[in-house]
């Protein structure tokens, strides 16, 4: 009888819920994700770039189809919002066609779902036509030395995020008290990181970077970054625009060491145009960037890849890195860096692993190739698991621009229609969506952030930045952006 009872219990509290979140939707005229449409209906795992670029194409190419984009977080754009420098708002206008994207009558934004913990990858199988994983890369690579885990070693995805106001590394509190700092790897990341660091104050208090990194920042001794590369000046992997940034900053000079460029002014010739150009600025800053009236400098490091932190007395803080010095065998961007047995010292009191983002298994039923931290697919298709795709990092690993996750994400769905229209997708069943899976969620005490919500929290983000004379002030607080969005 009490079994009978709480089969009843349970099913009445389905249905309430499923009552409820229709109420709510439709109160805020929001009523997209509970479309009675028969096309195919799409959930798309995570709200960065790959998430809103293969929902864009998915809305263009197939006019009956509904997608639903899941997120994580109560905000959208991932890495747009969290990744991009402050001082790059052009790259953030990507933003306005996401808008656009969410705000179509056949797409909703789902925030605050953690897919993997709130709802299963096989929940969702079972709700919709197709899942589609973009989830990125939220994992950090390990550098594997001794003293990596000391106070004072970060990773650049977490200063970066710190930065950017993120809400996991909003209490990162990075110490800036050594005149010295040491950013392992020479992407774009990493430059973006040097250039944080040594910028004036004035230019960064324009940008819509966190107030209290801002207060860090005022408070800094950082005077000298040094951004060191395992192979040399020929396999350096930034763009030429972000070196150009660097050698362009107010009030800094470079500091290079005029030995890692032996040799490269032969090789000149030879390059393609794009790696000739980037290597003639580094030159050029070679012999230009001994000013020593100006206080601040940076300077690349090459051949040379990370051995150890070395810590002070208290064997906790790191106090400086062991950097093993290389020599390369073979050329261009095959060659590699063999250690030569040399050893150098570097005092330093900040250092900052920008080696790489990895992506990390979602769910236990997805399959994941631990080795190459991506999902396994071909072309997309998530192998032996029909129905199933990805895009972004997760599909390609963390690689390329935002153009780069564009192009790759129209390509899954791309694929994803052909198979629609192949027959390999059974859209003869209809599958509810988000209609089963919001009802789903709620009978778990999970509410949801739709993107009319999410509005709210921009307002308020608006509201505070304009009163500081920048863009926005990121809410930091998780906690506090329900609360907006909600009342």
């Amino acid at each position: 009888m009490m079994k009978m009872i709480n089969f009843m219990k349970g099913s009445v509290m389905k249905i309430h819920s499923l009552s409820c979140a229709s109420r709510c939707l439709t109160a805020e005229g929001v009523v997209r994700g509970f479309s009675s449409a028969s096309g195919p209906r799409v959930c798309i795992v995570g709200g960065g770039p790959a998430g809103f670029y293969t929902a864009q194409q998915l809305l263009k190419a197939r006019q009956d189809a509904v997608v639903d984009i899941y997120e994580r977080l109560p905000v959208p754009f991932g890495l747009v919002r969290f990744g991009v420098a402050p001082d790059h708002p052009e790259v953030k206008n990507v933003i306005n066609t996401f808008t656009q994207t969410a705000q179509h009558e056949r797409c909703s934004f789902h925030g605050n779902v953690n897919v993997g913990k709130d709802v299963t990858i096989e929940e969702l199988r079972h709700a919709y036509h197709a899942v589609v994983l973009s989830y990125g890369a939220e994992g950090n690579r390990s550098m594997e030395i001794p003293g990596e885990d000391f106070s004072g070693v970060f990773s650049a995805k977490d200063f970066v995020g710190w930065y950017n106001g993120l809400p996991t590394n909003k209490e990162l509190c990075p110490d800036l008290s050594s005149e010295t700092a040491v950013i392992l790897g020479q992407g774009n990341v990493a430059l973006d990181v040097a250039r944080i660091l040594l910028s004036p104050l004035d230019m960064l208090k324009e940008t819509d970077i966190t107030q209290n990194s801002l207060a860090a920042l005022a408070g800094s001794n950082v005077k000298r970054v040094l951004i060191v590369g395992r192979r040399g000046p020929l396999q350096i992997a930034c763009t030429i625009k972000e070196l150009r940034e660097m050698v362009n900053l107010p009030n800094t000079r470079a500091d290079m060491l005029t030995s890692d460029f032996e040799g490269i002014a032969e090789a000149l010739k030879d390059l393609p145009r794009p790696r000739k150009r980037l290597t003639e600025l580094m030159m050029k800053a070679v012999k230009e960037g001994r000013d020593d009236k100006v206080e601040k400098c940076w300077g690349f490091r090459f051949f040379r890849s990370p051995v150890e932190v070395l810590a002070g007395a208290d064997g906790k803080r790191a106090t400086g890195i062991r950097l093993a010095l290389n020599k390369l065998e073979g050329s261009g961007d095959g060659a590699r860096a063999v250690p030569t047995g040399q050893i150098e010292d570097v005092e330093c009191g900040l250092i900052i692993s920008s080696i790489g983002y990895k992506s990390i298994p979602i769910d236990p039923t997805v399959p994941f190739d631990p080795r190459k931290a991506i999902v396994p697919n071909d072309m997309g298709r998530v192998l032996d698991t029909a129905g199933l795709y990805c895009s972004g990092w997760v599909k390609r690993g963390p690689t390329g621009v935002i153009a780069t996750t564009m192009n790759d994400s129209f390509d899954t769905a791309r694929v994803l229609i052909q198979d629609m229209e192949a027959g390999k997708l059974d859209l003869s069943v209809n599958k509810p969506g988000a209609q089963a899976i919001t009802a789903l969620l709620q009978t778990r005490g999970v509410r949801t952030v739709l993107f009319s919500q999410w509005e709210k929290i921009n307002a308020e983000e608006e509201k505070r930045g304009k009163s500081l004379g920048k863009p926005r002030e990121k809410l930091l607080d998780i906690d506090e952006m329900l609360r907006i969005a909600w009342y």
